[in-house]
């Protein structure tokens, strides 16, 4: 069984392991149901996995590329988010399965003599993959991994070993912006290696600050964070209507149309959930459409929306799906 989306067909794995990592991280272990050979990944690649609520999310791969019979996810619940990664460690066990893609990648490790390795909070999944494979192949890294403090570290007791401990700063702020990590050090004169940084964007912001200088192409950022907001306090309310049945939507102000029609049993396809994939992409039958995306072209918004974002205008927008 598999599942057709934009980012490829999604396959069912196992998941072998479920565990905390840290105070709100979980560790996920999937393998597949015969225990064959996973497709390949190269360090710093990314899976889709579609949750038990119906939402798509991309998860970072924090194991080792070498490592083919597995992939390993660090997953932080977001209470404050959109369900997706409360759905994800609330809704499942081991022993069950979870529908994913074959791995992505955007942030790959380059050719350089050295490397530095910068992570925030769970920014750490994706370079924990680089640093083990780095590790096996007896190259030239160091990691700094920032964190609130040790209860919120992912991966800290594995950090901690003797082969890793020699590589890695592990700095705690306790939330106090004056304790925040000082880079300058490291960046003050502008070397070989490539850098390589994920994080929150203020931990980017900073890394970007003092690298100005640096060559072109050394800097390197995962970001999967988008300024979009889909919901804005002066938000009112509209009805959706299904142009094919005539069903009718109602959808609050301080909620966008995915999660309207999500929360009525309508399993609709979405990914990014931030108007920038366009997975959730529907075809507009009637009504203005107030659009957010960014993956829309002007021709395209003339009869397509992303309901992820986008909201109504006016009152009502007659919708296909």
């Amino acid at each position: 069984m598999s599942d057709s989306s934009p980012g490829g067909a999604l396959q069912p794995l196992t998941i072998k392991r479920k565990q905390p990592l840290a105070e709100g991280i979980w560790r996920f272990e999937l393998v597949a149901r015969d225990n064959q050979p996973l497709p390949a990944f190269t360090a710093g690649s990314h899976i889709a996995v579609r949750t038990p609520s119906g939402a798509k999310r991309h998860y970072s791969l924090s194991n080792d590329p070498a490592e083919t019979d597995r992939y390993e996810l660090g997953v932080k619940v977001e209470p404050q988010g959109r369900g997706g990664s409360t759905s994800l460690v609330e809704d499942t066990r081991e022993g069950g399965e979870l529908m994913v893609s074959a791995p992505m990648n955007t942030f790959a490790l380059e050719p350089a003599p050295g490397y530095i390795l910068i992570a925030g909070g769970i920014g750490i999944t994706p370079i924990l993959s680089m640093a083990r494979q780095l590790r096996r192949e007896a190259a030239a890294f160091q990691l700094v991994y920032c964190a609130r403090n040790a209860e919120v570290t992912a991966f800290g007791d594995e950090l901690s070993e003797p082969d890793f401990a020699a590589h890695v700063t592990v700095h705690h702020d306790d939330g106090d912006p004056g304790r925040m990590y000082d880079f300058w050090d490291l960046f003050e004169r502008p070397g070989k290696a490539h850098v390589y940084c994920c994080g929150p964007r203020p931990l980017m912001e900073e890394i970007l600050g003092v690298s100005g200088h640096w060559p072109h192409g050394a800097i390197h950022f995962e970001d999967f964070a988008t300024d979009v907001n889909p919901v804005r306090p002066d938000d009112r309310c509209f009805t959706v209507r299904r142009h094919s049945t005539g069903q009718c939507f109602p959808v609050p102000s301080d909620h966008t149309i995915l999660e309207t029609l999500r929360a009525a049993g309508e399993m609709l396809p979405s990914s990014c959930e931030s108007g920038t994939c366009g997975t959730c992409r529907t075809r507009v039958v009637e009504g203005a459409v107030d659009h957010r995306d960014r993956v829309l072209s002007d021709e395209q918004r003339r009869h397509d929306i992303m309901i992820c974002v986008s909201r109504a205008l006016g009152d009502e927008l007659v919708l296909d799906w």
